[in-house]
């Protein structure tokens, strides 16, 4: 059995589309995965042990025509995105059957369980969504000292991000007990750069600041050796479901009971419920920013201690 899946663009999609996959090459025996879609979620999901080859889908129209001339037959096309760029695709490839996920038609629950039912509607089963899954080749670290995490970025839009001084707050409060890892990607150098020089004037010396100084591998690799996560809605708090890593998540404009972690029980969602959430913008169309900016580190460093996690 020959399958081509399209992956979502995004990071976190793509690791929340993972127990969909997994149901999916359960299903049948002697499955043999292509993998396409953007540079990020090819190199968070290649090295499934079905996937056989993968490919980045260029945005230039040349380089995505003569890459789906290149891609050969299968006996099934699964896309888990939605864009005319992808209706565009399923047109030109070559299978015996295509289905493209549709938001329209699964709009009820996590966003697991939307793509999740995608391939129980295509396979007429009905598998409940297990744990995301990450075939991940990570390093396992060796010291004891155990490390927090703090990915203050957010690629969808300035509006869910919380602020770097209470970003740094709470790692000053624990910087004690934890060694500090910033993470980010090149939308969060600034951020990032930011909580560095706020944890400096602290006199907090037990801190790496790798934003945009990592692959995805290596952000994996990072992620799977965390002890502590503090994080807005973002991709990297998803990487840490996959791998249980207990973790807060700050909630501002989106929509938590849909894209909070997955299955993981160390996990607390901090938000303040106001009228205006969630909007799902990615700037705030009040002006205000209360989302986020009424959240209080303290209010974070709370939610850590009922992880009960010494």
């Amino acid at each position: 059995m020959k399958i081509l899946i399209e992956l979502p663009s995004w990071l976190g999609d793509s690791a929340m589309a993972t127990p969909a996959i997994e149901n999916l090459v359960n299903y049948y025996k002697n499955v043999e995965v292509t993998l396409i879609g953007s540079a990020t979620s090819i190199q968070l999901l290649r090295h499934h042990p079905k996937v056989t080859k993968s490919f980045v889908l260029e945005k230039n129209f040349s380089n995505f025509y003569k890459t789906t001339k290149h891609l050969g037959n299968f006996n099934l096309f699964i896309s888990f995105r939605g864009s005319w760029r992808s209706k565009i695709l399923k047109f030109l490839i070559s299978s015996e059957k295509k289905h493209q996920f549709n938001k329209k038609i699964y709009t009820d629950g996590h966003q697991v369980e939307k793509y999740n039912q995608f391939i129980n509607t295509i396979l007429n089963i009905g598998t409940r969504p297990a744990k995301l899954t990450l075939y991940s080749r990570a390093k396992t670290k060796n010291s004891n000292i155990k490390v927090l995490g703090i990915n203050p970025g957010a690629s969808y839009g300035s509006a869910k991000r919380w602020y770097p001084e209470k970003f740094a707050e709470v790692a000053r409060e624990l910087s004690i007990n934890y060694d500090i890892v910033i993470l980010g990607g090149d939308g969060e150098k600034e951020i990032a750069t930011d909580i560095e020089k706020s944890l400096i004037i602290e006199g907090v010396t037990n801190f790496q600041n790798l934003a945009n100084k990592t692959t995805i591998d290596e952000l994996v690799s990072q992620i799977n050796n965390l002890d502590l996560l503090i994080t807005g809605d973002s991709g990297p708090m998803h990487l840490a479901a996959a791998f249980q890593i207990p973790t807060v998540a700050i909630f501002g404009p989106t929509k938590d009971n849909e894209t909070a972690q997955w299955l993981n029980e160390k996990s607390l969602v901090v938000k303040k419920n106001l009228e205006c959430q969630p909007c799902m913008r990615r700037s705030c169309p009040l002006g205000h920013h209360n989302c986020m900016k009424l959240v209080e580190s303290s209010e974070v460093i709370e939610a850590i201690k009922a992880l009960k996690l010494n």
